[in-house]
């Protein structure tokens, strides 16, 4: 009988904190619970959207990265030979300018190239202090060959070809053959009559000198 007893006022017990808890629950206002909730809603749909985003970021970022990969790897010749192009332009202005003489060299084996200004007698030799630059010419940047205008040309046993600029113009004149990423030729033409070098599609043919019977003027 005590235990009975003990049951219904635990039983009753319970039912007043439930209707209390119901009844507490009652006097909030409705619309501050449906603010509550929908404000729960939004969180969660707002964390979900930042996810999207960060993907979609993500994916344009990884788009964009490609993109400029592939422009890098397309312009890789060009910035190349153009480099090459303004060291030789500069060796002759910087020559035309001064009494000072300048040598680019070019190393086929090594696949690079030096700017110096030659101030030893002895030409073969040079000194580190003569260095102005050295770059190397990359995979899609290849120099093939180069060919002087005395038909000088660069084979096995000669992988070194130098360029001599004084204030004159160049010792000699010639063509440096290139072949790119796609091994298509292009020629860097020098000419000893002028200062200026050019780049030029193909395995073109240089201007040979003349000898003084074959002018006839």
């Amino acid at each position: 009988m005590l235990i009975f007893t003990a049951q219904m006022q635990n039983n009753a017990y319970m039912r007043r904190c439930v209707y209390a808890n119901e009844h507490d629950y009652a006097k909030v206002p409705y619309d501050w619970r449906f603010r509550t909730t929908a404000r729960l809603r939004v969180r969660g749909f707002t964390v979900t959207e930042l996810v999207v985003v960060v993907l979609i970021l993500s994916f344009f970022v990884l788009v964009a990265v490609m993109n400029l990969f592939g422009l890098l790897t397309k312009n890789t010749f060009k910035l190349q030979i153009n480099e090459f192009v303004s060291t030789m332009q500069m060796a002759a202005s910087a020559a035309a300018e001064s009494d000072r003489r300048y040598e680019v060299i070019i190393d086929l084996t090594e696949q690079s190239y030096t700017l110096r200004q030659i101030t030893n007698p002895d030409l073969f030799q040079v000194l580190e202090e003569e260095v102005i630059a050295t770059n190397n010419f990359g995979s899609d940047c290849q120099v093939v060959y180069v060919l002087f205008d005395d038909l000088m040309e660069t084979d096995e046993d000669h992988q070194i070809a130098k360029f001599r600029a004084g204030h004159a113009g160049w010792q000699y004149g010639g063509k440096v053959v290139f072949l790119d990423e796609k091994e298509q030729p292009y020629s860097v033409i020098v000419n000893r009559m002028n200062r200026v070098v050019r780049l030029q599609k193909g395995d073109v043919e240089i201007l040979m000198p003349k000898a003084k019977d074959d002018v006839f003027f």
